[in-house]
């Protein structure tokens, strides 16, 4: 790899470490592949779509003429690795909220389960989090969420191509999820809590799939806090 071929046009495939935003794993390669490639200041870079920092999993990074390609990549359907506990919930439909709400699960069963997960397959609307990047009024919903204040999420349609491979192990469920651009996970799993009437929020979420990008194609990964290059 060169600096000329890096700014010609690169894909990478990362894996996102959990608590990292992913905005500082694109500063941090920018960082790197700057200094070790002695790149000009205005180096173009940027990633196609963003993760939560409570999820894991591909963020794929574009490097220079490649970067007109993150919209292109942006639309393509996504696949999750997901894993929701059911009988509480939380505000921000994830870990970074403490858990509220516990309700009583002992009357579920594992054909309730599939059944409310059989009820999300194909076009729903779907409430985004109020903990989430969306503008509202040129503010970031999670900075509204976070200063207390109360926030009105509007509807959208979105598509989940398919559930697969569901384990359940209560109050624990997990599955694979392929989905449409602009699909909250999150919010999937507040709206099958829901559906089942004791509440759930999302414990676990790894992206496996961006269109044809794999995971395990990946080119490179983290390793304690420093960018480590593979097969360059």
């Amino acid at each position: 790899m060169t600096a000329e071929e890096l700014q010609s046009g690169h894909i990478f495939l990362l894996d996102k470490p959990l608590d990292w935003t992913s905005f500082q794993a694109v500063n941090k390669m920018k960082y790197k592949l700057k200094r070790e490639f002695d790149l000009p200041k205005k180096f173009k870079i940027g990633h196609a779509g963003t993760l939560d920092p409570r999820a894991t999993g591909l963020l794929i990074v574009c490097t220079g003429k490649f970067t007109k390609k993150i919209p292109e990549i942006q639309d393509a359907p996504k696949e999750y690795w997901t894993e929701i506990k059911i009988g509480v919930q939380t505000e921000s439909y994830d870990t970074e909220k403490p858990e509220i709400l516990h309700q009583d699960i002992s009357n579920v069963k594992e054909e309730d389960v599939k059944n409310a997960l059989d009820k999300f397959l194909g076009e729903i609307d779907q409430k985004p989090p109020i903990f989430s990047a969306i503008k509202i009024d040129g503010a970031r919903a999670y900075n509204l969420a976070r200063a207390g204040e109360e926030v009105e999420m509007k509807s959208r349609k979105t598509t989940i191509h398919y559930i697969k491979d569901v384990e359940i192990n209560f109050p624990l469920v997990s599955f694979t999820v392929g989905c449409s651009k602009g699909t909250y996970i999150r919010s999937l799993a507040h709206d099958i809590g829901q559906e089942l009437a004791v509440g759930a929020y999302l414990t676990q979420l790894r992206r496996t799939k961006i269109g044809d990008y794999k995971i395990e194609d990946g080119t490179s990964d983290f390793l304690e806090n420093e960018y480590r290059f593979e097969n360059l």
